[in-house]
């Protein structure tokens, strides 16, 4: 089973998933070539890693940096805190930014789009944030690419660069009630869900597939 080479590119490689995404990538021969797709400019030196800063608001620059990757990687979100609790930019950020990179993985043709959504998201749920991230699944649903992957991971365990407060103290109690949830509300490691996704990018899946807990527990070996 010799996989060919591929070229992939990363959304959002500065978040706790990205960061450990980009770290397997780099490691893993089975890509030879990295697009990590930014903002802003950001320090990465390797021979593999080519940097696109593009504006996020402009639907057409997402096109050009994915346009000879067979994979796609997207862990895009914001906190409430960022945006000013103010939910039509959050919805900027979070619906925009990954429905675009999806339209544009439509558009080349990709074999395997892999991004980050969250346990219990649900077009018909009252919490605005898990119905937006329904909201995000179903309209990429809707656009029918060949391949999708969607990660519903619950709390993410490890450290992140920015200080999210709520989350450190929910990271440090929720491990001990762990044993009373449902497994997909279980909170779970980070490094365990960028690993499964680069795993479930290799053997590709035809459809739209949701993995939560269990499934990215078992694929991350």
């Amino acid at each position: 089973n010799l996989m060919k080479s591929k070229e992939v590119t990363l959304f959002g490689s500065t978040g706790l998933i990205g960061t450990l995404l980009l770290d397997i990538l780099i490691k893993d021969n089975d890509y030879h070539k990295i697009n990590v797709v930014t903002r802003k400019p950001i320090s990465l030196n390797h021979k593999k890693i080519k940097i696109h800063i593009i504006d996020f608001s402009d639907s057409k620059s997402y096109s050009q940096t994915l346009r000879n990757s067979q994979i796609v990687f997207a862990s895009i979100g914001t906190t409430q805190s960022k945006v000013k609790g103010n939910k039509e930019s959050y919805r900027k950020i979070d619906f925009d930014i990954i429905y675009n990179i999806a339209k544009a993985c439509k558009k080349s043709n990709v074999e395997n789009f892999s991004f980050v959504s969250s346990s219990g998201a649900n077009i018909k749920s009252n919490n605005f944030y898990l119905n937006l991230k329904g909201e995000i699944e179903n309209s990429i649903l809707n656009l029918n690419l060949s391949s999708t992957s969607v990660f519903r991971p619950s709390l993410l365990l490890g450290k992140r660069k920015e200080k999210r407060y709520g989350e450190k103290i929910a990271q440090l109690i929720m491990p001990f009630l762990s044993f009373l949830m449902p497994s997909k509300y279980k909170p779970i490691r980070a490094a365990l869900v960028a690993k499964s996704m680069v795993n479930i990018s290799k053997s590709i899946q035809p459809g739209f597939k949701i993995y939560h807990y269990k499934e990215i527990i078992k694929e991350s070996k």
